[in-house]
């Protein structure tokens, strides 16, 4: 199959450091590519992929001191896409809705997964517009505020099988590996672990956006001797990072679409204890890879039971649900359909 994958051009493919669409973008193309099909990856120049790579930009427009208006490039790419249109089987698209206008106008094969937050009022109307876009959701509850859009199925993340080691044993400390923002609540895991007397290492990027916030109400937290913050880690630190950490703390304030690095952690055989927000309960199977929580008292009860839980079993479930070989199985399954459903209606037409 003809496949093209159009990520956005925010972090390279893979991501130098954070960004969790790119990432899986990645996974996702070079398995297809090792599965056969033909794939061209759309992309910032910076990208390394066994795909055939159309760059838009030198360099992830997050790292180009360059780049004022970020929009201006992703116009001009789904301009590109669909000037070669024809020469795919299937135009996958990861760019939330902007380019929903040209693939209505066009009328080829194509697919969007929405990688975002869907709860916004604004959202509404716009995919009330859009009604026959076809959709793919990364978790079932990230659906729940559009009902009545075109979903053709839920497919969640992926990460090769190998690409993070099974780690039988921790050192002990808790982490937390992310963003530094609001949503995040960074505050949460610092309060618990300090409360559980555990050590907490950090690892987290600062948008300039959370600059206010990080100054204001975390780095004075960071003063705690049991807290190490060691900034934004890249992809070859992670496993290490996360697999001797005794638990990812994922205490979240938002309705998280999937969370990527609690597959991360389980991978590891890290288990996860987390805020039953947004994606959650959909993740984490409760008392077996981690522990759902509502509150810090619960949060610091469940660092207190992590003794129960078994790695090798968080690094079998991972193995059994989280793989980008099912990943891909799922979306060659769609991408058929939506190609013979187009080659059915362009008869008609």
């Amino acid at each position: 199959m003809r496949i093209a994958q159009i990520s956005p051009l925010y972090e390279s493919v893979p991501p130098k450091y954070y960004g969790g669409t790119e990432r899986v973008v990645s996974y996702l193309t070079e398995e297809l590519v090792r599965l056969g099909h033909e794939v061209t990856l759309f992309a910032s120049g910076d990208s390394v992929t066994q795909a055939d790579l159309k760059s838009q930009v030198p360099q992830a427009l997050r790292l180009s001191p360059a780049c004022v208006d970020s929009w201006a490039h992703h116009v001009r790419m789904v301009e590109r896409v669909f000037q070669e249109a024809g020469d795919y089987d299937i135009l996958h698209f990861h760019l939330s809705y902007l380019h929903f206008p040209l693939a209505r106008a066009k009328g080829r094969p194509n697919l969007t997964t929405q990688h975002g937050r869907l709860d916004l009022a604004d959202l509404r109307p716009l995919f009330r517009e859009f009604s026959d876009m076809k959709l793919v959701s990364i978790s079932n509850y990230q659906r729940r505020p559009l009902p009545f859009a075109n979903w053709m199925a839920t497919i969640y993340h992926g990460l090769p099988r190998h690409l993070y080691r099974f780690y039988p044993e921790s050192k002990g400390y808790l982490a937390f590996l992310g963003r530094i923002s609001p949503e995040k609540r960074v505050d949460r895991a610092i309060e618990i672990a300090v409360r559980c007397d555990m050590p907490l290492s950090i690892a987290a990027k600062v948008d300039p956006a959370d600059e206010e916030y990080y100054r204001e109400r975390i780095k004075p937290l960071l003063k705690h001797p049991l807290i190490t913050y060691v900034g934004e880690i890249g992809e070859s630190e992670k496993n290490e990072f996360l697999g001797r950490a005794r638990a990812l703390l994922f205490p979240i304030d938002w309705p998280e679409p999937f969370g990527l690095v609690m597959v991360e952690a389980l991978a590891c055989g890290t288990p996860v204890i987390a805020f039953g927000n947004g994606s959650v309960p959909e993740v984490l199977k409760e008392g077996k890879t981690g522990f759902i929580v509502s509150n810090v008292e619960e949060a610091i009860a469940a660092v207190r039971k992590l003794d129960r839980l078994s790695r090798s079993y968080c690094r079998k479930v991972f193995k059994a649900r989280f793989t980008v070989e099912r990943m891909a199985r799922d979306y060659l399954k769609i991408y058929a359909k939506v190609r013979d459903a187009y080659g059915e209606w362009s008869q008609v037409a």
